[in-house]
């Protein structure tokens, strides 16, 4: 009985709770305007996939610069 209450109240805390700014997100009208987070969050992940590339290319050159 004491477990059950556990889960249905932290199940509570993140239906009632934790979710209201994606209910926010959710009554914006349009698709852009909806998922401008995932949208944002996309782009971040490009640039610091770029910039790591980028990062490893550099250590790779300078690598092979202290084998010889």
């Amino acid at each position: 009985m004491i477990a059950s209450n556990i889960f249905r109240a932290i199940g509570d805390f993140f239906t009632n709770i934790l979710f209201i700014p994606f209910d926010a997100f959710r009554s914006i009208d349009g698709w852009w305007m909806s998922n401008i987070v995932n949208v944002i969050f996309i782009l971040i992940g490009f640039v610091l996939t770029f910039y790591w590339l980028g990062q490893m290319i550099k250590f790779s050159k300078s690598a092979g610069k202290n084998e010889s």
